[in-house]
């Protein structure tokens, strides 16, 4: 089966793949040092359960990533994602000045990608991300395997930065 023909899984990076645990005091700090937080992104370790679903589901589905990473960022994601031995998928970023919600930024993807594309499902930790994205009829896996981060959640939500 050749990918045009196989449906979309798409994945969020932080908090489903990638464990952010370790650069989240970069976001505690006023004012909040988002080129460190950024920076130490290489340095994620996998989440085990993310990367597991992920290889699972690419037996039936062609893998993208819908992340809420910046731009200037996509030289490091895509390392991060060969480190990790996964499929160099194509990755949906934001543009290095979008501060809208992920919500408002994932959903507005995802519909552009659905009219070309059959969408199986989204993979996302950000519950907001998933509500929004299971209202206007998308699939949803809600990513609930990382340990919650009131910082990251801020950032995705209110400041538009991942």
């Amino acid at each position: 089966m050749t990918h045009a023909r196989q449906p979309l899984a798409l994945f969020d990076l932080d908090g489903t793949l990638a464990d952010t645990a370790h650069r989240q005091y970069h976001l505690q700090r006023r004012p909040r040092d988002w080129d460190a937080f950024f920076a130490a992104a290489p340095e994620d370790p996998p989440l085990a359960e993310g990367l597991a679903l992920l290889r699972a589901t690419a037996k039936e589905c062609e893998i993208q990533y819908l992340t809420g990473r910046p731009e200037r960022c996509r030289a490091d994601t895509e390392e991060w994602l060969a480190r990790q031995g996964l499929p160099a998928g194509r990755i949906w970023m934001r543009r290095d000045d979008d501060r809208r919600p992920a919500r408002r930024t994932k959903l507005q993807l995802l519909t552009a990608i659905a009219r070309d594309r059959e969408i199986r499902m989204l993979v996302d930790d950000d519950l907001l991300v998933c509500l929004e994205a299971q209202r206007a009829g998308f699939r949803v896996m809600r990513a609930d395997w990382a340990a919650p981060a009131p910082e990251l959640r801020d950032a995705q939500e209110r400041q538009g930065r991942t």
